[in-house]
């Protein structure tokens, strides 16, 4: 049975990226889209819903998933309307802040909710392996994060960089409130023992690339994620429309479930 999904900023990047493949996929029904009206021409094409908000699809599509890749306030909207109308959605937004993924928790109480500041597979999986090593490694190691990504990203640190850091800081039993190092410039003296560097880059039309550096004595280990594609990303998260369409409300669901831990 296919499941019926409603995709929000549908000519947007991730957007786009999204109606296509649901379209050529028989495991998923198209059954809305969001954009605003003046960038909405041939969205009529698709042979679904089409609005300007979200309002105007949920009361007429029960079960479907919402899935957002928009902005922070936008994806913090959805949530809110469709808890109203009991629809699960996947938000694969990046840039939220503490007060806002707050709220997406306690929204996550009433209906299945997903969030991931990165959709990709191989990513998440390198969130798995990261403490193992470090633990292998041993604190004589210190630790830096690179991020690179297009020039239309607006947000800095990427999500995907911080939860790296925050996994790294986790598993060195640190608070990376405390440790956490966004750039340098200046005179900054030695770098601390104790300390996660996390350094962002853009330009062009990079799609994502991370790199975990573990910088030793007489060596040094580099890891790296490089997206192709947003495919990537969106494959990951239709994976996990399929899945949360399953769940009950009672958290804020991620990849980390999705994936068994």
């Amino acid at each position: 049975m296919s499941t019926p999904v409603i995709i929000m900023g549908a000519k947007g990047r991730m957007g786009s990226t999204l109606v296509r493949l649901v379209k050529d996929s028989d495991a998923f029904a198209l059954q809305g889209v969001v954009e605003r009206a003046e960038v909405s021409t041939g969205l009529e094409l698709l042979g679904c819903l089409v609005a300007s908000d979200l309002d105007e699809i949920l009361p007429r599509s029960p079960g479907a998933v919402v899935v957002d890749f928009t902005a922070p306030e936008v994806s913090l909207s959805s949530a809110r309307k469709a808890s109203k109308t009991g629809n699960p959605v996947v938000i694969g937004t990046t840039g939220l802040t503490a007060v806002q993924l707050a709220e997406l928790e306690e929204l996550a109480k009433t209906i299945p909710l997903f969030w991931s500041p990165n959709m990709s597979i191989g990513v998440n999986a390198l969130v798995r392996v990261l403490p193992l090593l470090e633990r292998i490694l041993g604190e004589a190691y210190d630790m830096e994060i690179t991020e690179i990504h297009h020039h239309h990203k607006k947000d800095a640190p990427s999500g995907t960089a911080v939860k790296l850091a925050q996994v790294l800081a986790q598993s060195r039993g640190w608070d990376m409130g405390e440790v956490g190092s966004y750039g340098r410039h200046g005179l900054v003296g030695a770098r601390p023992e104790k300390e996660i560097g996390v350094h962002a880059l853009r330009g062009g039309d990079v799609v994502g690339d991370h790199t975990v550096y573990f910088f030793g004595p007489g060596e040094r280990i580099e890891v790296t994620h490089r997206a192709h594609s947003r495919e990537n990303f969106a494959r990951g998260a239709l994976r996990a429309v399929r899945w949360i369409s399953a769940q009950k409300p009672g958290r804020l669901y991620s990849m980390g479930q999705l994936l068994g831990e």
